[in-house]
């Protein structure tokens, strides 16, 4: 009978992702025809709601190299490619890190109103107010 090795797991556990360190990767500013964006609502099958830092909020797709590889969540920052023919529909092309967003933040390309560490929660009840009151008072009670 063999000896158990020192650790957990076999050959199995060994061969697996990784240790979850990621190497530090060279931050990929934008280009002509790209734009910052920050994903507002995930929709499924792919796609996101994106807020463009332009202004504009656009569909977005998660590209095919992406998928199921790299996890994107509402409130992240994403580096995206708009399309010549249709400009409400954006390609996903980058995630960045939140510690890359801040560089980001700091050289100047996110607009200082930008949120980095926020979820879907923060994001969707941004804009509720005043207006969007039921009228119960609890005051009264």
């Amino acid at each position: 009978m063999p000896k158990p090795k020192e650790g957990k797991g076999g050959k199995n556990r060994r061969r697996g992702k990784g240790d979850g360190e990621e190497a530090k990767r060279e931050l990929e500013f934008k280009e002509e025809g790209q734009e910052y964006a920050q994903v507002v609502k995930m929709l499924g099958n792919g796609r996101c709601e994106c807020f463009c830092f332009d202004g504009v909020t656009r569909l977005g797709h998660i590209r095919g190299k992406m998928r199921k590889k790299v996890w994107i969540t509402a409130g992240d920052i994403v580096l995206v490619g708009k399309r010549d023919f249709q400009d409400e529909k954006v390609d996903i092309i980058h995630k960045y890190t939140a510690d890359e967003a801040r560089n980001l933040k700091q050289y100047g390309e996110l607009p200082e109103h930008a949120r980095i560490n926020e979820g879907a929660v923060d994001l969707a009840t941004e804009g509720l107010g005043e207006a969007e009151d039921i009228g119960i008072d609890f005051d009264e009670i």
